[in-house]
Protein backbone atom coordinates (compact mmCIF):
# COMPACT_ATOMS: atom_id res chain seq x y z
CA UNK A 1 0.00 0.00 0.00
CA UNK A 2 1.67 3.23 -1.34
CA UNK A 3 1.47 6.67 0.77
CA UNK A 4 0.34 9.78 -1.89
CA UNK A 5 1.11 13.61 -0.53
CA UNK A 6 -2.35 15.06 -0.47
CA UNK A 7 -3.53 18.21 0.09
CA UNK A 8 -6.54 18.66 3.06
CA UNK A 9 -8.78 21.82 3.60
CA UNK A 10 -9.18 22.69 7.09
CA UNK A 11 -12.09 24.65 8.05
CA UNK A 12 -12.77 26.12 11.27
CA UNK A 13 -13.70 29.79 12.96
CA UNK A 14 -11.79 31.90 14.65
CA UNK A 15 -12.21 35.47 16.99
CA UNK A 16 -10.40 37.82 14.32
CA UNK A 17 -10.70 41.22 16.49
CA UNK A 18 -7.62 40.45 18.68
CA UNK A 19 -6.73 44.26 18.68
CA UNK A 20 -10.14 45.25 20.16
CA UNK A 21 -9.52 42.37 22.85
CA UNK A 22 -7.03 45.05 24.26
CA UNK A 23 -9.94 48.10 24.45
CA UNK A 24 -11.25 47.74 27.43
CA UNK A 25 -7.93 47.07 29.32
CA UNK A 26 -6.17 49.88 27.52
CA UNK A 27 -9.43 52.64 28.38
CA UNK A 28 -9.21 51.00 32.24
CA UNK A 29 -6.00 52.62 32.41
CA UNK A 30 -6.85 56.17 31.23
CA UNK A 31 -8.21 58.93 33.61
CA UNK A 32 -11.37 60.02 32.95
CA UNK A 33 -10.37 63.14 30.94
CA UNK A 34 -7.50 60.80 28.28
CA UNK A 35 -11.15 58.72 28.18
CA UNK A 36 -12.54 61.94 26.95
CA UNK A 37 -10.48 62.57 24.42
CA UNK A 38 -10.62 58.61 23.26
CA UNK A 39 -14.62 58.80 22.86
CA UNK A 40 -14.49 61.76 20.81
CA UNK A 41 -11.95 60.85 18.46
CA UNK A 42 -14.44 57.72 18.35
CA UNK A 43 -17.40 59.84 17.44
CA UNK A 44 -15.32 61.61 15.00
CA UNK A 45 -14.40 58.57 13.40
CA UNK A 46 -16.92 56.28 13.60
CA UNK A 47 -20.33 57.54 12.26
CA UNK A 48 -22.71 54.76 14.17
CA UNK A 49 -21.49 56.29 17.01
CA UNK A 50 -23.91 58.89 18.33
CA UNK A 51 -24.42 61.22 21.82
CA UNK A 52 -26.86 59.97 24.22
CA UNK A 53 -29.42 62.00 25.93
CA UNK A 54 -30.95 59.29 27.94
CA UNK A 55 -28.31 56.59 28.61
CA UNK A 56 -30.93 54.62 30.35
CA UNK A 57 -32.49 54.56 26.88
CA UNK A 58 -29.48 52.80 24.98
CA UNK A 59 -31.02 49.21 24.84
CA UNK A 60 -34.25 49.75 23.65
CA UNK A 61 -33.24 52.32 20.94
CA UNK A 62 -30.40 50.06 19.46
CA UNK A 63 -31.00 47.86 16.72
CA UNK A 64 -31.18 44.20 17.71
CA UNK A 65 -28.22 42.17 17.11
CA UNK A 66 -27.79 40.05 14.17
CA UNK A 67 -25.26 37.97 12.55
CA UNK A 68 -22.71 40.97 12.61
CA UNK A 69 -22.52 40.44 16.03
CA UNK A 70 -22.39 36.74 16.41
CA UNK A 71 -18.37 36.87 17.14
CA UNK A 72 -18.14 38.82 20.21
CA UNK A 73 -17.58 36.91 22.93
CA UNK A 74 -20.18 38.42 25.94
CA UNK A 75 -16.78 38.53 28.44
CA UNK A 76 -14.09 40.18 26.62
CA UNK A 77 -10.38 38.46 27.19
CA UNK A 78 -8.68 41.70 28.71
CA UNK A 79 -6.65 40.69 31.27
CA UNK A 80 -5.68 37.35 32.54
CA UNK A 81 -7.20 37.55 35.61
CA UNK A 82 -10.71 39.01 34.93
CA UNK A 83 -13.54 36.70 35.16
CA UNK A 84 -16.38 39.39 35.14
CA UNK A 85 -17.52 41.66 32.35
CA UNK A 86 -20.75 42.96 31.84
CA UNK A 87 -22.61 44.33 28.78
CA UNK A 88 -24.58 46.86 30.63
CA UNK A 89 -22.96 49.78 32.47
CA UNK A 90 -24.48 50.55 35.53
CA UNK A 91 -25.74 54.43 35.09
CA UNK A 92 -25.20 56.48 38.14
CA UNK A 93 -28.22 57.46 40.06
CA UNK A 94 -29.53 61.06 40.80
CA UNK A 95 -28.80 60.95 44.68
CA UNK A 96 -25.56 62.60 44.75
CA UNK A 97 -24.66 65.34 46.53
CA UNK A 98 -26.22 68.96 45.25
CA UNK A 99 -23.09 70.38 45.66
CA UNK A 100 -22.16 67.94 42.60
CA UNK A 101 -17.94 66.82 42.50
CA UNK A 102 -15.30 69.07 43.14
CA UNK A 103 -14.21 69.88 39.46
CA UNK A 104 -11.63 72.70 40.62
CA UNK A 105 -9.02 70.44 42.28
CA UNK A 106 -5.58 70.46 41.53
CA UNK A 107 -3.47 66.87 41.28
CA UNK A 108 0.07 65.95 40.48
CA UNK A 109 -0.24 62.91 38.35
CA UNK A 110 1.84 59.88 39.62
CA UNK A 111 5.61 59.11 38.36
CA UNK A 112 6.32 55.86 37.38
CA UNK A 113 8.67 55.79 40.30
CA UNK A 114 6.57 56.68 43.05
CA UNK A 115 3.75 54.30 41.01
CA UNK A 116 6.03 51.31 41.43
CA UNK A 117 6.93 52.06 45.15
CA UNK A 118 3.43 52.49 46.10
CA UNK A 119 2.68 48.96 44.57
CA UNK A 120 5.75 47.24 46.60
CA UNK A 121 4.84 48.79 49.55
CA UNK A 122 1.56 47.73 48.90
CA UNK A 123 2.34 43.84 48.08
CA UNK A 124 2.82 40.74 50.15
CA UNK A 125 6.72 41.37 50.34
CA UNK A 126 9.09 40.90 52.94
CA UNK A 127 11.72 43.36 54.30
CA UNK A 128 14.57 41.45 52.28
CA UNK A 129 12.43 41.80 49.26
CA UNK A 130 11.11 44.74 49.66
CA UNK A 131 14.88 46.30 49.72
CA UNK A 132 15.43 44.59 46.84
CA UNK A 133 12.28 45.78 45.15
CA UNK A 134 13.15 49.56 46.07
CA UNK A 135 16.76 48.91 44.80
CA UNK A 136 15.36 47.27 41.44
CA UNK A 137 13.06 50.59 41.39
CA UNK A 138 15.18 52.62 41.72
CA UNK A 139 17.46 51.21 38.44
CA UNK A 140 14.37 51.43 36.43
CA UNK A 141 13.95 54.58 33.49
CA UNK A 142 11.50 56.63 33.03
CA UNK A 143 10.69 54.24 29.64
CA UNK A 144 10.05 51.58 32.29
CA UNK A 145 13.02 49.70 31.61
CA UNK A 146 15.62 47.90 34.06
CA UNK A 147 19.00 49.81 33.43
CA UNK A 148 21.77 47.49 33.63
CA UNK A 149 22.45 44.22 34.03
CA UNK A 150 21.25 42.07 37.01
CA UNK A 151 25.31 41.17 37.37
CA UNK A 152 26.13 44.83 37.61
CA UNK A 153 23.38 45.68 40.08
CA UNK A 154 24.14 42.51 42.45
CA UNK A 155 27.95 43.73 42.62
CA UNK A 156 26.71 47.59 43.19
CA UNK A 157 24.16 46.08 45.66
CA UNK A 158 26.91 43.96 47.62
CA UNK A 159 29.34 47.41 47.46
CA UNK A 160 26.71 49.60 48.69
CA UNK A 161 25.06 46.76 51.78
CA UNK A 162 28.50 44.89 52.21
CA UNK A 163 25.90 42.08 52.35
CA UNK A 164 25.41 39.09 50.31
CA UNK A 165 22.96 39.55 47.39
CA UNK A 166 22.91 37.32 44.58
CA UNK A 167 21.62 37.20 41.08
CA UNK A 168 19.16 34.77 41.63
CA UNK A 169 18.06 37.19 44.28
CA UNK A 170 17.15 39.74 42.01
CA UNK A 171 16.16 37.86 39.40
CA UNK A 172 13.49 36.50 41.90
CA UNK A 173 12.20 40.12 42.84
CA UNK A 174 12.16 41.71 39.37
CA UNK A 175 9.96 38.82 38.27
CA UNK A 176 7.46 39.66 41.16
CA UNK A 177 8.26 43.54 39.65
CA UNK A 178 7.17 42.54 36.44
CA UNK A 179 4.02 41.79 37.40
CA UNK A 180 3.43 44.97 38.23
CA UNK A 181 1.17 47.93 36.20
CA UNK A 182 1.79 49.07 33.55
CA UNK A 183 2.42 45.77 31.99
CA UNK A 184 6.12 45.21 30.80
CA UNK A 185 7.75 47.56 33.84
CA UNK A 186 10.91 46.57 34.63
CA UNK A 187 12.08 44.07 31.84
CA UNK A 188 15.19 44.31 30.52
CA UNK A 189 15.16 44.93 26.28
CA UNK A 190 12.19 45.21 23.85
CA UNK A 191 11.95 41.45 23.60
CA UNK A 192 11.03 40.67 26.89
CA UNK A 193 8.67 43.54 27.27
CA UNK A 194 6.57 42.53 24.91
CA UNK A 195 6.54 39.11 25.76
CA UNK A 196 5.24 40.24 29.40
CA UNK A 197 2.54 42.14 27.47
CA UNK A 198 1.91 38.83 25.44
CA UNK A 199 1.46 36.85 28.31
CA UNK A 200 -1.30 38.88 30.11
CA UNK A 201 -3.55 38.14 26.97
CA UNK A 202 -5.93 35.12 27.45
CA UNK A 203 -4.81 31.40 26.47
CA UNK A 204 -7.76 31.55 23.02
CA UNK A 205 -6.38 34.53 21.93
CA UNK A 206 -5.87 34.50 18.31
CA UNK A 207 -2.48 33.26 16.43
CA UNK A 208 -1.22 33.85 20.45
CA UNK A 209 1.06 30.97 20.12
CA UNK A 210 2.72 32.51 16.50
CA UNK A 211 2.97 36.33 18.23
CA UNK A 212 5.32 34.97 21.29
CA UNK A 213 7.49 32.98 18.79
CA UNK A 214 7.50 36.06 16.30
CA UNK A 215 9.02 38.23 19.25
CA UNK A 216 10.72 35.52 21.21
CA UNK A 217 13.08 34.45 18.13
CA UNK A 218 12.19 36.58 14.75
CA UNK A 219 11.96 40.56 16.00
CA UNK A 220 14.83 41.22 13.96
CA UNK A 221 12.74 40.10 11.05
CA UNK A 222 9.84 42.39 11.56
CA UNK A 223 12.08 45.08 12.59
CA UNK A 224 13.71 44.71 8.32
CA UNK A 225 9.49 43.73 7.21
CA UNK A 226 11.01 40.33 5.62
CA UNK A 227 7.68 38.99 5.64
CA UNK A 228 8.54 36.19 3.89
CA UNK A 229 10.92 34.95 6.23
CA UNK A 230 8.48 35.47 8.41
CA UNK A 231 5.32 33.48 7.05
CA UNK A 232 7.69 30.99 6.35
CA UNK A 233 9.38 30.25 9.62
CA UNK A 234 5.85 30.90 11.33
CA UNK A 235 4.13 29.09 8.78
CA UNK A 236 1.94 31.45 8.42
CA UNK A 237 -0.88 33.22 5.29
CA UNK A 238 -0.68 36.69 4.10
CA UNK A 239 -3.41 37.28 6.35
CA UNK A 240 -2.31 35.67 9.49
CA UNK A 241 0.86 37.30 9.51
CA UNK A 242 -1.29 40.98 9.27
CA UNK A 243 -3.35 39.41 11.98
CA UNK A 244 -0.15 38.72 14.28
CA UNK A 245 1.80 42.02 13.44
CA UNK A 246 -1.76 43.61 14.77
CA UNK A 247 -1.43 42.05 17.41
CA UNK A 248 1.91 42.97 18.02
CA UNK A 249 0.94 46.76 17.56
CA UNK A 250 -1.24 46.98 20.65
CA UNK A 251 1.64 46.07 22.85
CA UNK A 252 3.57 49.41 24.35
CA UNK A 253 7.24 49.47 23.77
CA UNK A 254 7.63 51.96 26.11
CA UNK A 255 5.39 50.86 29.68
CA UNK A 256 6.66 54.17 31.28
CA UNK A 257 5.93 56.88 28.85
CA UNK A 258 2.52 57.44 30.42
CA UNK A 259 3.70 58.53 33.39
CA UNK A 260 5.04 62.10 34.23
CA UNK A 261 5.33 64.71 36.59
CA UNK A 262 3.43 67.32 34.52
CA UNK A 263 0.22 68.72 36.44
CA UNK A 264 -3.63 68.57 35.39
CA UNK A 265 -5.61 71.61 35.80
CA UNK A 266 -8.82 69.81 37.31
CA UNK A 267 -9.87 66.08 37.87
CA UNK A 268 -13.15 64.73 37.31
CA UNK A 269 -14.52 62.41 39.95
CA UNK A 270 -15.31 58.99 38.53
CA UNK A 271 -17.79 57.69 41.61
CA UNK A 272 -19.48 59.85 44.79
CA UNK A 273 -20.16 58.46 47.59
CA UNK A 274 -23.32 59.91 49.07
CA UNK A 275 -24.45 59.45 52.92
CA UNK A 276 -27.93 57.55 53.07
CA UNK A 277 -30.49 56.55 55.52
CA UNK A 278 -29.23 52.98 54.93
CA UNK A 279 -25.76 53.37 54.67
CA UNK A 280 -22.94 54.69 52.59
CA UNK A 281 -23.90 54.53 48.44
CA UNK A 282 -21.05 54.32 46.18
CA UNK A 283 -22.30 55.44 42.09
CA UNK A 284 -20.65 56.02 39.45
CA UNK A 285 -20.56 60.08 38.58
CA UNK A 286 -23.08 60.75 36.08
CA UNK A 287 -21.58 63.72 34.50
CA UNK A 288 -17.80 62.13 34.16
CA UNK A 289 -17.85 60.91 30.43
CA UNK A 290 -20.37 61.36 27.38
CA UNK A 291 -22.97 58.79 27.00
CA UNK A 292 -22.78 57.07 23.77
CA UNK A 293 -25.27 54.60 21.87
CA UNK A 294 -25.28 53.10 18.12
CA UNK A 295 -26.92 55.53 15.46
CA UNK A 296 -30.24 53.48 15.31
CA UNK A 297 -31.14 54.90 11.50
CA UNK A 298 -27.30 53.65 10.31
CA UNK A 299 -27.89 50.51 12.33
CA UNK A 300 -31.27 49.94 10.65
CA UNK A 301 -30.05 50.13 7.31
CA UNK A 302 -27.02 47.16 8.01
CA UNK A 303 -30.24 45.12 7.87
CA UNK A 304 -29.59 44.17 3.87
CA UNK A 305 -27.77 41.51 3.12
CA UNK A 306 -25.80 42.86 -0.08
CA UNK A 307 -21.96 43.00 0.61
CA UNK A 308 -22.12 46.09 -1.21
CA UNK A 309 -19.10 48.59 -0.42
CA UNK A 310 -21.31 50.82 2.08
CA UNK A 311 -23.03 47.89 3.46
CA UNK A 312 -19.78 46.21 4.13
CA UNK A 313 -18.31 49.67 5.46
CA UNK A 314 -21.41 50.16 8.00
CA UNK A 315 -21.10 46.60 9.61
CA UNK A 316 -17.30 46.93 10.12
CA UNK A 317 -18.09 50.17 11.99
CA UNK A 318 -21.33 48.85 13.48
CA UNK A 319 -19.11 46.04 15.03
CA UNK A 320 -15.92 48.57 16.27
CA UNK A 321 -18.69 50.28 17.38
CA UNK A 322 -19.74 47.51 19.72
CA UNK A 323 -16.77 46.60 20.98
CA UNK A 324 -16.55 49.98 22.43
CA UNK A 325 -19.69 50.36 24.24
CA UNK A 326 -18.80 46.53 25.64
CA UNK A 327 -15.48 47.79 26.80
CA UNK A 328 -16.80 51.17 28.17
CA UNK A 329 -19.28 48.97 30.01
CA UNK A 330 -16.81 46.76 31.31
CA UNK A 331 -14.62 49.75 32.22
CA UNK A 332 -17.41 50.85 34.56
CA UNK A 333 -18.74 47.85 36.13
CA UNK A 334 -14.90 47.05 37.14
CA UNK A 335 -14.54 50.49 37.98
CA UNK A 336 -17.45 50.10 40.62
CA UNK A 337 -17.36 47.23 41.81
CA UNK A 338 -13.71 48.22 42.85
CA UNK A 339 -14.88 51.41 44.11
CA UNK A 340 -17.86 49.60 46.19
CA UNK A 341 -15.18 47.40 47.69
CA UNK A 342 -12.73 49.72 48.79
CA UNK A 343 -15.40 51.90 50.48
CA UNK A 344 -16.74 49.73 52.32
CA UNK A 345 -13.64 49.09 54.13
CA UNK A 346 -13.14 52.81 54.59
CA UNK A 347 -16.58 53.77 55.98
CA UNK A 348 -14.58 54.56 59.63
CA UNK A 349 -12.64 57.39 57.55
CA UNK A 350 -15.92 58.77 56.13
CA UNK A 351 -17.25 59.32 58.69
CA UNK A 352 -14.24 60.23 60.86
CA UNK A 353 -11.46 60.99 58.98
CA UNK A 354 -7.46 60.32 58.71
CA UNK A 355 -7.54 58.83 61.82
CA UNK A 356 -9.95 56.11 60.85
CA UNK A 357 -8.42 54.75 57.61
CA UNK A 358 -7.80 50.87 58.07
CA UNK A 359 -4.37 49.23 56.73
CA UNK A 360 -5.58 47.81 53.21
CA UNK A 361 -3.23 46.16 50.17
CA UNK A 362 -3.57 45.46 47.01
CA UNK A 363 -3.97 41.93 47.56
CA UNK A 364 -7.00 42.62 50.07
CA UNK A 365 -9.23 44.13 47.23
CA UNK A 366 -7.97 41.51 44.34
CA UNK A 367 -9.21 38.60 46.59
CA UNK A 368 -12.33 40.29 47.45
CA UNK A 369 -13.77 40.71 43.57
CA UNK A 370 -11.27 38.15 42.33
CA UNK A 371 -9.16 40.28 39.90
CA UNK A 372 -5.11 40.42 39.59
CA UNK A 373 -3.40 42.81 42.07
CA UNK A 374 -1.66 44.70 38.87
CA UNK A 375 -5.74 45.20 37.70
CA UNK A 376 -6.39 46.69 40.90
CA UNK A 377 -3.64 49.05 40.78
CA UNK A 378 -4.36 50.14 37.06
CA UNK A 379 -8.23 50.23 38.38
CA UNK A 380 -7.32 53.00 41.20
CA UNK A 381 -4.55 54.75 39.54
CA UNK A 382 -5.60 58.46 38.43
CA UNK A 383 -9.17 57.57 38.99
CA UNK A 384 -10.68 60.02 41.65
CA UNK A 385 -14.11 59.45 43.94
CA UNK A 386 -15.84 62.80 45.34
CA UNK A 387 -16.35 62.56 49.05
CA UNK A 388 -18.24 64.77 51.74
CA UNK A 389 -14.39 65.10 53.33
CA UNK A 390 -13.02 65.85 49.41
CA UNK A 391 -12.08 64.24 46.31
CA UNK A 392 -9.50 62.02 46.93
CA UNK A 393 -7.65 59.24 44.48
CA UNK A 394 -8.61 55.92 44.87
CA UNK A 395 -4.62 54.38 45.55
CA UNK A 396 -5.07 57.02 48.40
CA UNK A 397 -7.44 53.99 50.53
CA UNK A 398 -4.36 51.95 50.60
CA UNK A 399 -2.04 52.14 53.36
CA UNK A 400 -0.04 49.18 55.14
CA UNK A 401 -0.16 48.33 58.72
CA UNK A 402 1.93 49.21 61.48
CA UNK A 403 1.36 47.47 64.80
CA UNK A 404 0.64 43.70 65.28
CA UNK A 405 0.11 41.04 62.59
CA UNK A 406 -2.02 41.50 59.75
CA UNK A 407 -5.76 40.68 60.50
CA UNK A 408 -5.38 41.64 64.21
CA UNK A 409 -8.36 44.02 65.27
CA UNK A 410 -5.78 46.22 67.07
CA UNK A 411 -3.61 47.59 63.95
CA UNK A 412 -3.18 50.64 62.61
CA UNK A 413 -2.79 52.08 59.44
CA UNK A 414 0.00 54.13 57.74
CA UNK A 415 -2.31 56.98 56.99
CA UNK A 416 -4.14 56.81 60.38
CA UNK A 417 -0.78 56.83 62.51
CA UNK A 418 0.32 60.29 60.46
CA UNK A 419 -2.80 61.94 61.14
CA UNK A 420 -2.59 61.42 64.81
CA UNK A 421 0.97 62.22 64.80
CA UNK A 422 0.21 65.51 62.73
CA UNK A 423 -2.67 66.06 65.29
CA UNK A 424 -0.62 65.41 68.51
CA UNK A 425 2.38 67.98 67.10
CA UNK A 426 -0.56 70.49 66.32
CA UNK A 427 -1.61 70.62 69.54
CA UNK A 428 1.95 70.76 71.90
CA UNK A 429 3.27 73.95 73.70
CA UNK A 430 5.62 75.71 71.24
CA UNK A 431 8.21 76.12 74.33
CA UNK A 432 8.24 72.65 74.45
CA UNK A 433 7.69 70.52 71.40
CA UNK A 434 7.30 66.91 71.47
CA UNK A 435 10.22 64.62 71.05
CA UNK A 436 10.14 61.86 69.14
CA UNK A 437 10.17 59.85 71.50
CA UNK A 438 7.63 61.25 73.63
CA UNK A 439 5.00 61.07 70.26
CA UNK A 440 6.16 57.32 70.93
CA UNK A 441 5.06 57.10 74.30
CA UNK A 442 1.79 59.02 74.25
CA UNK A 443 1.24 56.94 70.94
CA UNK A 444 1.21 53.42 73.19
CA UNK A 445 -0.56 55.39 75.43
CA UNK A 446 -3.45 54.94 72.62
CA UNK A 447 -2.71 50.97 72.18
CA UNK A 448 -0.61 52.09 69.13
CA UNK A 449 2.91 50.37 69.02
CA UNK A 450 5.52 51.81 66.62
CA UNK A 451 9.38 52.61 67.30
CA UNK A 452 10.78 55.69 67.65
CA UNK A 453 12.77 55.52 63.67
CA UNK A 454 8.87 55.16 62.22
CA UNK A 455 7.77 58.08 63.97
CA UNK A 456 10.35 59.91 62.76
CA UNK A 457 10.24 58.62 59.49
CA UNK A 458 6.58 59.46 59.22
CA UNK A 459 7.24 62.85 60.50
CA UNK A 460 9.73 63.70 57.89
CA UNK A 461 7.63 62.22 55.05
CA UNK A 462 5.21 65.00 56.26
CA UNK A 463 7.58 68.02 56.19
CA UNK A 464 7.27 68.29 59.88
CA UNK A 465 10.85 69.41 61.48
CA UNK A 466 12.56 67.94 64.90
CA UNK A 467 11.43 69.19 67.96
CA UNK A 468 14.15 71.37 68.80
CA UNK A 469 13.77 72.92 65.19
CA UNK A 470 10.15 73.13 65.93
CA UNK A 471 11.27 75.03 69.16
CA UNK A 472 13.59 77.71 67.66
CA UNK A 473 10.97 78.06 64.89
CA UNK A 474 8.74 78.99 67.14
Amino acid sequence: MSMKPSLQLRVGTQLTMTPQLQQAIQLLQLSTLDLRQEIQQALESNPMLEMEEQYAEQESQEAPEEDWASDIPDELAVDSDWSDTYQDATPASSGASEEGPDFDRNAATTSLHDHLLWQLAMGNFDAREHELGEYLIDAIGDDGYLCGSLDELAASLRDQRRESFSVADLEHTLMRLQQFDPTGVGARDLRECLLLQLGTLAEETPLLPQAKRLVRQFLEALASNDRRLLKRRLRLEEDELDQVIALIRTLDPRPGQRFDTSRHDYVIPDLVATPTHEGWRIELNAEALPRLRIQPDYAALIKRADKSDDNTFLRQHLQEARWLLKSLSSRNDTLLRVGREIMSRQVEFLERGEEAMKPLILADIARSVDMHESTISRVTTQKYIHTPRGVFELKYFFSSQVGGNRGEGDSYSSTAIRARLKKLIGEESPRKPLSDSKLVDLLAQADISVARRTVAKYREAMGIPSSSERKRLS
